[in-house]
């Protein structure tokens, strides 16, 4: 029985890296039965039948799993903004960030195309509410640098609102990942932005890339009852003032004796990311609990 990482899933296959070889894996048929399946971004134990065929048999305890795309284990997601065009509204930050902080997930943040436009309100806000920001350039290679050691040795998923750069910053990084994608493109005869299919990269720094197309969208299938349920922990900057709110069950909206809201009113809470908070929060409002043990 040997361990290893699940790379990509197709059509039923599972291909496995053990570290010495690429495995092509079959899932056994108990984990179809317990409702569960195998992701990208899996670490399995899995038992070799020999000329490079293998069974998966246990999937080893994950630290997150999302459902589209369908993918574990990432350490970090990589949110890409821009101040130049296309600007980032910092709501499409905060609504990943806060799936991120729900899913135990790092968030780093790059300004891309800071050649254009240094985007200092964006990196006001957001170096002000704790996170980790730095100002890159896929034009110059500004910040690459710097990046290196944040993703190296991690498994990071790119995400960004179209035109921001993903693909230009990981071409930078290295310029065989183009190469790679490409003939993973070539191979199942399609164009990329039609595919489900999931792939980990690594890159020539060591770090593991999610790419899939389904992270310009994700966020959508993971806003969901728990993080209705638990809003206010994801947004990380609430939570030293949470416990010091007048009644139990606040919602951080518009209560009086609300220590989340003398907070934003003294300056220690940035105006956006609350503006973001009641955003996110009239949007999960309509979800109820008997619609989602119903969708379960």
């Amino acid at each position: 029985m040997g361990e290893g990482r699940i790379q990509k899933a197709l059509s039923g296959f599972y291909y496995v890296d053990t570290g010495t070889e690429l495995l092509t894996c079959r899932a056994r048929g108990k984990f179809r039965k317990d409702g569960i399946s195998p992701l990208v971004g899996d670490w399995v134990e899995v038992r070799e039948l020999g000329n490079g065929q293998g069974f998966i048999e246990r999937i080893c305890p994950r630290r997150n799993a999302f459902t589209r795309p369908a993918v574990a284990n990432i350490d970090q997601l990589v949110i890409i903004a821009s101040g130049a065009i296309p600007k980032t509204d910092p709501f499409l930050i905060d609504r990943v960030a806060a799936i991120a902080e729900l899913k135990g997930c790092d968030v780093l943040i790059l300004l891309n195309k800071c050649d254009l436009d240094q985007a200092d309100e964006l990196y006001d806000i957001y170096h002000a509410s704790g996170f980790r920001i730095l100002r890159v350039s896929a034009e110059t290679g500004e910040g690459l640098e710097e990046l290196i050691p944040l993703i190296s040795g991690k498994l990071s998923a790119f995400t960004g609102n179209s035109g921001v750069g993903k693909s230009s910053i990981l071409n930078a990084l290295d310029p065989a990942f183009q190469l790679q994608v490409g003939e993973v493109s070539n191979a199942l005869g399609r164009g990329r932005h039609t595919t489900r299919h999931v792939e980990l990269f690594r890159l020539a720094c060591g770090a593991e890339i999610v790419d899939s197309p389904g992270f310009s969208s994700f966020e959508t299938e993971e806003l969901n009852l728990e993080l209705k349920h638990r809003l206010p922990e994801t947004f990380r900057e609430f939570v030293p003032y949470t416990a010091d709110c007048r009644f139990v069950g606040c919602s951080h909206t518009k209560e009086k004796g609300c220590a989340v809201l003398d907070a934003l009113r003294q300056g220690r809470i940035q105006k956006s990311r609350h503006a973001s908070y009641l955003r996110l929060f009239e949007e999960l409002k309509p979800l109820k609990d008997w619609q989602e043990r119903q969708k379960n």
